[in-house]
């Protein structure tokens, strides 16, 4: 059964975006951007919630790869050689390639996703994550925690949910932040 993983850059306060959306205080250096590149060189289908998907979506394009660093570009081929899976009830449309529109998250199609795929799966975006987080498929969560508190956004985990964790990994990074990877104990 494919490993899904909850992937998510946040503030030290546990937000995603700051009050008003913003995340740029945490744009990855080439330390921390060669790092995600090994992380996610073994995703086979990113699930990807329509704004995750509009920041990302850059990646897949032919600006991402010309005349950028050479671990950008990096980035930029593992992006574009894996599958994308856009929930979205407002989109009407995909641009990039190895892209798929779905509605709604359902949770059947998403354990038969599992149960079939030979690659890792990464879910990311807050809103479709907690979906799943909730419905207790997620079976890792990989944390890039930034030195940074915003005070309020978009919250990395569901309030109210009670989800329990075992560390498995960590890294720090010389500018301060922090990967921190946990399994998910189900009880």
């Amino acid at each position: 059964m494919a490993e899904l993983v909850f992937t998510a850059i946040m503030s030290i306060d546990g937000y995603m975006t700051d009050a008003n959306g913003n995340f740029d205080w945490a744009e990855p250096d080439e330390e921390v951007h060669r790092f995600v590149n090994e992380r996610e060189r073994d995703i086979g289908t990113h699930l990807l919630g329509r704004r995750m998907y509009e920041v990302m979506a850059y990646w897949g394009t032919d600006e991402a790869t010309t005349d950028k660093p050479e671990f950008e570009g990096d980035y930029a081929k593992i992006w574009q050689g894996a599958e994308k899976i856009v929930y979205s009830t407002t989109l009407e449309s995909v641009s990039s390639a190895k892209t798929t529109l779905e509605r709604s998250l359902d949770l059947d199609a998403l354990r038969a996703l599992k149960e079939s795929a030979g690659h890792r799966i990464s879910i990311s975006g807050p809103t479709l994550a907690h979906q799943a987080l909730v419905a207790g498929v997620v079976d890792a969560v990989e944390l890039y925690v930034y030195p940074v508190i915003v005070g309020g956004g978009l919250a990395a985990f569901p309030a109210g949910h009670h989800l329990r964790l075992e560390m498995v990994e960590e890294h720090r990074f010389a500018g301060g932040v922090v990967y921190l990877r946990y399994r998910t104990i189900t009880t």
